[in-house]
């Protein structure tokens, strides 16, 4: 399970993508004004392309919170798996001890001559 984990954080998705130039416009506003170069209607600017703006930065908002919550899904089976595997150790344990009791005992009373 834990070689799933990176595989995960390797997808481009999943990394952050707000990475913006600093200019005087805003996203949508359209070429020369600062949001241009992200496709025809947003080359266009005015009202469908701050739209258009907002429907992507909404999917990738979307996009990411899945991401995280399947990241978290993966971390809690993680959890679980790992409490699971501790209680089988410490049964394992607790069984060899009593072996071990079993075994001084033997050898306590036969070694009295």
């Amino acid at each position: 399970m834990a070689s799933r984990l990176p595989t995960i954080l390797r997808l481009p998705a999943f990394r952050i993508m707000s990475a913006r130039a600093v200019t005087s416009g805003n996203p949508g506003d359209g070429v020369g004004k600062g949001g241009g170069a992200g496709g025809a209607v947003r080359e266009a600017g005015g009202a469908f392309g701050k739209m258009e703006v907002a429907k992507e930065e909404q999917y990738f908002r979307q996009l990411q919170k899945e991401q995280m919550e399947k990241l978290k899904d993966l971390l809690e089976d993680e959890v679980s798996h790992h409490e699971r595997q501790i209680r089988q150790h410490q049964e394992a344990i607790e069984h060899h001890k009593k072996k071990i009791s079993r075994l001084n005992k033997k050898t306590d009373g036969s070694d009295s001559d």
